[in-house]
């Protein structure tokens, strides 16, 4: 068994070689990376739907401004 992909980053980077032994030796060890690892890919995928969220919520009050204009367009032309 490898080190998982997410311990691959910069602020552990002077260690992967103390890493990859402790990872596959020492349970406690192993356990705290597993749940970091499980926590950075939470935390991505909160990030992503954030993001999505943010740009549907930006599209659905677009469309409603343009709606709004539709509406009082229709009511003056209308009236």
């Amino acid at each position: 068994m490898s080190l998982p992909d997410k311990l691959y980053n910069m602020k552990f980077a002077e260690y992967f070689d103390s890493m990859r032994r402790m990872y596959l030796q020492d349970e406690k060890f192993k356990e705290i990376c597993d749940n970091y690892c499980s926590n950075v890919a939470d935390m991505e995928m909160y990030r992503k739907k954030k993001e999505k969220n943010f740009f549907k919520e930006h599209e659905c009050e677009n469309l409603s401004k343009e709606l709004e204009e539709e509406i009082l367009f229709y009511l003056v032309r209308k009236s």
